[in-house]
This record gives C-alpha cells, structure tokens and sequence, in this order.
C-alpha cells in the first residue's frame, strides 16, 4: 500500500510565507484523475489531485491544479497557471527526467526550471514566488489578484513581453478568461516565433 505525502503537502502548506487556500476535491474526479495520469497519491502531484481541487497560492496568483472544480481544470500535464497567463507543465527534458517547465507572458517561451514536481511545489510554497515573479508585480497586486476568480487572469496592455509592458504599474490590466488568456500569449509566440528575423 502506498502511503500519501499529503501531510508532506499539508504542511507545506501550512508554513507558506503567503496565503494558500485549498480547494475542496471532489473523490470522483479525484479517482479518475490520478488513474489517467497513473499516478497514486504516494507522491506530491498524485496527494495535490487527491487531496485538492486546487491550491490558489500567494492571494491566488498561482493556480496550482489539482483534481479540477467549477472553475478551475484538472491537472494533466499542465500542472498550474499563474494569473498573467503562464503555464507550468511537467514535461520530460531531454535528459529524460520529467521537470517542470514554465511558459511565461514575458518571454513568450518555454524554461526547464530543472525542477521535478514535488521540489518545484515545495519551493512554491516555501517563498519561492515572491523572486520568480519580481519583475512581473506591481504595487497593491495582492488585492487585484485576490479578486479574481480561479477561472480568471489579468490581461495587461501593453503586454509583459513588450517593451512598453515591462513596468507592470504603468499598464492597463483588465480581467478576462484565464483560458482566452493563455491561449493569446501562445498564439503570440508561435506567430513571433514565425517571423523572418
């Protein structure tokens, strides 16, 4: 019999230097989640599916996906977004170890943070968000951010991966739909992607 790191989870949780609020999972979709990815709850993504239907880290900025709810998805390989429309994705490099890898709205590209899933939640939940995300926060965020729905992000204009975007307290930002979101960041870089130099 396996035995869950939920408690490791848990109290991960607990000790995080900013708020965390945990999702209340549904069993069945909990069950079906974790036999289509054929994982058990023995290690740190399988306790976050089984145990949670999310986690909304740091006044919700990072949607961590756990077994999915009303308004937030069930983890697959993607494993979390964060507000401004970046994903995280547990892919394996080319090394063939699975790690996480982080699209965001400022570089339009893909990142091996090196970090296997349980290091890169522990790391999360441990401060690491207030560095990784410096450069892409603006004063009074934590009450903008704290007002959107799960299932929601916040488009700014310009964009992050502008020049004229990069000082996040000078842009316009609107709420819109998380999915439409991520969808338009990716979009973007597969056309820029495209271009002649």
């Amino acid at each position: 019999m396996t035995t869950s790191a939920w408690d490791e989870v848990a109290t991960a949780v607990a000790a995080a230097p900013y708020p965390v609020t945990v999702l209340a999972p549904d069993s069945d979709r909990a069950a079906h989640c974790l036999r289509e990815l054929g994982i058990t709850t023995g290690s740190w993504l399988g306790a976050v599916i089984g145990h949670t239907g999310g986690l909304l880290v740091d006044h919700g900025w990072l949607r961590v996906l756990g077994c999915g709810t009303e308004t937030m998805p069930a983890a697959s390989l993607t494993v979390a977004y964060d507000v401004l429309g970046g994903v995280y994705d547990w892919t394996v490099n080319p090394a063939g170890r699975p790690t996480i890898h982080y699209f965001g709205p400022d570089a339009l590209a893909w990142e091996d943070l090196e970090l296997g899933y349980a290091e890169w939640l522990h790391a999360v939940l441990a401060g690491s968000l207030d560095r990784f995300y410096e450069t892409l926060r603006w004063p009074g965020w934590q009450a903008e951010v704290g007002a959107v729905a799960a299932d929601r992000g916040i488009h700014t204009f310009p964009p992050p991966w502008s020049k004229e975007g990069k000082d996040l307290s000078t842009v316009s930002r609107a709420v819109v739909s998380l999915a439409e979101l991520v969808s338009v960041h990716q979009e973007t870089a597969r056309q820029l992607d495209g271009q002649d130099s």
